[in-house]
């Protein structure tokens, strides 16, 4: 069986809209896009290297899958470092997208879940595997939650303050309970912290 891992880049008010850049996603107005600069060191990219390696697909909801595919789906395979690596691994994994609106997917490897979002995803989690990685993705993200699909949710906490912006656990998300299995604390000021549900927890 395979494990849905969600990855992110949060506030500390949980906001994980546009880290990367002014113009990642400006809905809803949000004016504070590329909030992640200035936080950038060795040390988190070393964590992130770590955990990407372990990625066998990617699960994405629409408005994330056209950012990767838009970048990552993009870039120059033979770049040098770890962005030529994420960008080979990338290609080359499967990625599974939830979409009403999307009918085509153009980044090679790319597969429509279907209406049954749930089900499919399902089916996916129960084929032998290792971690299916979820980015951004909000609204899946709750879905997913809401089916007790999510092993394991790994936060970037950045020490910062929005007050605006997509949260990654917003209002009405479903009731989950968690427990801290990892944290580090990162010179840049960024906590690393890793919650897995807690009856699974329980054996760490």
């Amino acid at each position: 069986m395979s494990m849905i891992v969600v990855q992110a880049f949060t506030t500390l008010d949980g906001v994980v809209q546009a880290g990367g850049g002014p113009e990642e996603d400006r809905e809803g107005g949000f004016e504070h896009g590329g909030w992640q600069a200035g936080y950038d060191d060795e040390e988190g990219g070393e964590i992130i290297a770590d955990w990407e390696s372990r990625t066998e697909a990617l699960l994405l909801g629409r408005k994330t899958y056209e950012i990767f595919a838009d970048s990552w789906g993009m870039w120059d395979e033979n770049a040098e470092g770890f962005q030529g690596e994420l960008t080979r691994r990338y290609n080359r994994i499967p990625k599974y997208v939830a979409t009403r609106t999307l009918t085509e997917l153009g980044w090679k490897n790319s597969h429509l879940l279907g209406p049954d979002v749930p089900g499919a995803v399902e089916k996916i989690r129960a084929e032998p595997g290792g971690e299916i990685r979820v980015w951004g993705s909000t609204q899946l993200i709750r879905t997913l939650a809401e089916h007790d699909l999510v092993a394991e949710y790994r936060l970037f906490v950045h020490p910062l303050v929005l007050g605006t912006g997509k949260k990654l656990f917003s209002d009405g998300f479903p009731l989950t309970k968690l427990a801290l299995a990892e944290t580090r604390s990162l010179q840049s000021g960024i906590l690393v912290n890793i919650y897995r549900r807690a009856e699974e927890a329980e054996g760490i």
